[in-house]
């Protein structure tokens, strides 16, 4: 015989359960993937701008006409470590310097010119 005592979830409340999770995940997912989005161009932007202080460094060391790049600021002395997933470019000596990046895992590319400003 069946107890009419017995203690449990019905399949209403179990359905209602997971589409509530469902309507959860739908919000959350793609809001997730904006935030990877803006990490990985915040790593682009921070790389740029680390690359122009090792370089700032570089020219108040060697001159401000010397080229300076990527390899020459990566030394120790000069305090510049590229992030891995990274892609970055720069040259120049401190009048004419230019330099771009762009994060592995985003469509995003930024520049900056000599003064220092990111586009």
């Amino acid at each position: 015989m069946i107890s009419r005592n017995e203690k449990g979830f019905t399949l209403i409340e179990l359905l209602i359960v997971i589409a509530i999770i469902g309507i959860l995940a739908a919000i959350a997912i793609p809001q997730f993937n904006q935030y990877k989005a803006r990490a990985y161009n915040s790593d682009s932007k921070s790389n740029l701008h680390n690359l122009y202080l090792g370089c700032k460094a570089y020219w108040a060391e060697q001159g401000s006409s010397q080229a300076c790049n990527v390899a020459t600021v990566t030394a120790a002395e000069y305090g510049y470590v590229q992030s891995t997933r990274v892609s970055i470019q720069g040259s120049g000596n401190e009048t004419g310097f230019a330099a771009t990046a762009q994060h592995l895992d985003s469509t995003t590319s930024y520049t900056m010119d000599a003064n220092g400003n990111i586009n």
